[in-house]
């Protein structure tokens, strides 16, 4: 079931991105022109902004066909990493951007150059308008709540909608205002978005990679579930971790009542496996062992890795 669903997520996932991905490169362009046309650093940081949105799109929809490769003995998990190297990729890439805009800003701000305000304003409301379009397609083709690549596109997109406000707003101040310092103004604050949305996609993207437990699974409640069955004498070596956005995978020993058959273990396995479903994990991985097995009180793993590749249980 849980299979399905994110089979059918992932298409419709792909199908959000194409045409997206699309409009965006598109408008792009138009911005990247007018913005050297009309000499505005708000709409050429918007642009460039855009070009990070389209190239986020495109490797989010390069991760989402790559990762969906067969699983291979040499690659157990098969290629669904790919979208969290790929997020990781795009965040770093957004800070890299805003560091650019915030460099180019400070000297416009010492010279504010001549820029050309009404084809400014006429190519931002365009751009406001292309980002509304787009980021309504994302909200309702595809997955921007559980999928990390998806939402890190989508974060892209609005805050590049936020951009086009800016230079609307820089436009207008300088039509009616003569203020100069609006546009670079205006750059500096879509540079600040940009920066946020990078960072928040890098950390989380480094989380993933550090085999960190997923932030959507509670630990507390994942141990309870384990514990919880009255055959269970104790719980060790356990590890949580994320494949990729909405994959979890669960590791662990559990030390059962010596009385209980091979048949009746794997039957209390089984139930659990099924509750820890509800406790997000989609893949659990339980080892049952009777009370001669001799371990510390940690719930986790205390193996030290040897040089040599030897490890030994410290307990």
């Amino acid at each position: 079931m849980a299979e399905h669903q994110h089979d059918h997520s992932h298409g419709a996932n792909k199908k959000t991105l194409l045409i997206s991905f699309i409009i965006i490169f598109s408008f792009m362009i138009v911005e990247a022109i007018g913005g050297v046309v009309t000499n505005s650093l708000a709409l050429l940081s918007d642009a460039g902004h855009m070009f990070s949105d389209a190239l986020s799109l495109a490797i989010a929809l390069l991760a989402f066909i790559i990762s969906e490769k067969a699983v291979t003995m040499s690659k157990t998990f098969g290629y669904k990493r790919i979208e969290i190297l790929v997020a990781m990729l795009n965040g770093v890439t957004l800070v890299a951007i805003a560091l650019y805009i915030f460099y180019e800003a400070v000297d416009r701000f010492q010279n504010p150059p001549e820029v050309a305000t009404t084809g400014m304003l006429i190519i931002s409301v365009i751009g406001l308008l292309v980002n509304i379009l787009v980021a309504w397609i994302m909200l309702k083709g595809g997955d921007t709540e559980e999928n990390l690549n998806m939402r890190g596109a989508f974060l892209h997109v609005i805050s590049d909608m936020l951009g086009s406000v800016g230079a609307i707003i820089a436009a207008l101040l300088m039509m009616f205002f003569g203020f100069g310092w609006a546009d670079p103004l205006a750059s500096v604050i879509v540079a600040l978005l940009v920066l946020r949305g990078g960072y928040s996609v890098t950390k989380n993207s480094l989380h993933v990679l550090m085999e960190g437990t997923p932030t959507v699974v509670n630990s507390e409640d994942v141990l309870n579930i384990i514990q919880g069955h009255e055959q269970v004498r104790s719980v060790h070596d356990l590890h949580i971790w994320a494949v990729t956005s909405g994959l979890h995978a669960l590791t662990c020993h559990i030390v059962l009542d010596d009385a209980l058959t091979i048949k009746e273990g794997s039957a209390i396995i089984a139930h659990i496996e099924h509750e820890l479903l509800h406790a997000n994990i989609q893949h659990a991985t339980i080892q049952m062992e009777d009370s001669s097995h001799k371990h510390g009180d940690s719930v986790y793993c205390t193996v030290k890795a040897e040089a040599g590749g030897h490890h030994h249980h410290h307990h």
